[in-house]
């Protein structure tokens, strides 16, 4: 059996699951880790039993040993410095959501990766759920006809909510949506966005980090299929990082229902109250499997590196992504609809949203 050696840069929620399920692998012929906060770098330590850790990501970057890096590092601003240097040195990125802050940095980290023949891609889990690979077998074997419309409703508690929009100035489309548009736009393949219109509304989270709680996106596709996407932090405090998620396909032969809202698992006690167990958008390990999707995609890319085969999600999508959040983002501000892919004006027009977000904060 052919093994490589694997690093995990960033060993914080998703990090760290990505470092125990790796660690678990007989794929792994040695695991390195590294974390810019000592005393979580040596829980994970304990954890993983790794070759190395580090504090300093460029002694993953100078290890020629390590072949196959995931990078899950927060503040999502240090995802472009960190793939680009990992992808200059020839190895193959796994980063998770977003692919950049901005987009010339995106096609940069696309360019790198084609340049040095290596392989690269995100992070968007949901397409290892069950259910969502179930949605793309029904539509490809014409079970539901031709799709009409997609409706999507994703919903967070605000304790995950906060921590996430403390961390980072970006939007519930930016980060909750983008998982939707994601494999909303894999379901409706070879369809593209060319329109979306948004709206957001203020709540919870606006004193935070003056975010949207709620987002609505409605985008029109090129073959005239209608997606509409909401998505929110702001869900009162019930079981850690819960999630749920509701997901209506209406095709002209068909229609599939989908309930992600985790209620067929419902824990309650005494001193806890009512939880939602395995109910995070990751998944956590339960004993001697793993519940969600994070697992099965974090093997999914080494097999794709050992057997050379394609990567679950093409860069070149997550640009595609990107671009639609942006113009949700830009929409929700001008209060307008904005055609795709974005033109000149639109990106300047973001640009200017953004310095002035940034001048305020």
């Amino acid at each position: 059996m052919r093994q490589v050696e694997v690093a995990v840069i960033g060993t914080g929620w998703c990090g760290g699951i990505r470092a125990e399920t790796l660690s678990r692998s007989a794929l792994v012929d040695r695991l390195h880790i590294c974390e810019i906060r000592p005393e979580r770098l040596e829980e994970v330590r304990a954890l993983t039993n790794p070759a190395t850790a580090t504090l300093d990501y460029q002694d993953i970057v100078h290890n020629d040993a390590i072949q196959v890096v995931y990078i899950s590092t927060t503040p999502e601003s240090t995802h472009f410095p960190i793939a680009r240097d990992c992808l200059r040195a020839g190895k193959h990125v796994l980063l998770e959501k977003p692919i950049a802050m901005e987009l010339w940095e995106a096609n940069e980290l696309i360019e790198l990766s084609r340049r040095n023949g290596v392989k690269f891609t995100i992070g968007y889990s949901q397409r290892f759920n069950p259910k969502i690979a179930y949605a793309r077998k029904s539509i490809a074997e014409g079970t539901l006809g031709r799709v009409v419309n997609v409706m999507v409703s994703r919903h967070l508690s605000r304790n995950l909510g906060k921590k996430i929009a403390s961390r980072v100035k970006l939007s519930p489309a930016a980060m909750e949506s983008t998982h939707d548009l994601d494999f909303v736009f894999w379901l409706l393949e070879p369809a593209k966005p060319v329109r979306v219109y948004s709206q957001g509304a203020y709540g919870y989270m606006q004193e935070i980090n003056g975010s949207y709680d709620c987002m609505w996106s409605t985008v029109t596709m090129d073959n005239g299929a209608l997606v509409v996407v909401g998505g929110g932090w702001n869900l009162p405090p019930a079981y850690p990082n819960y999630c749920g998620t509701w997901i209506e396909i209406t095709g002209t032969e068909g229609a599939l229902i989908l309930d992600d809202t985790q209620r067929d698992n419902w824990l309650s006690t005494v001193s806890e109250g009512t939880r939602f167990p395995m109910s995070t958008m990751p998944g956590e390990q339960v004993d001697h499997v793993f519940a969600g999707q994070m697992g099965p995609e974090t093997i999914h890319f080494l097999e794709s590196v050992l057997r050379d085969r394609p990567v679950m999600v093409e860069p070149e999508h997550a640009r595609m992504v990107m671009q639609t959040y942006m113009a949700a983002d830009l929409s929700a501000a001008i209060n307008e609809p904005v055609d795709l892919p974005l033109s000149n004006q639109s990106i300047a027009r973001i640009g200017d949203l953004n310095a002035a977000a940034i001048a305020a904060s």
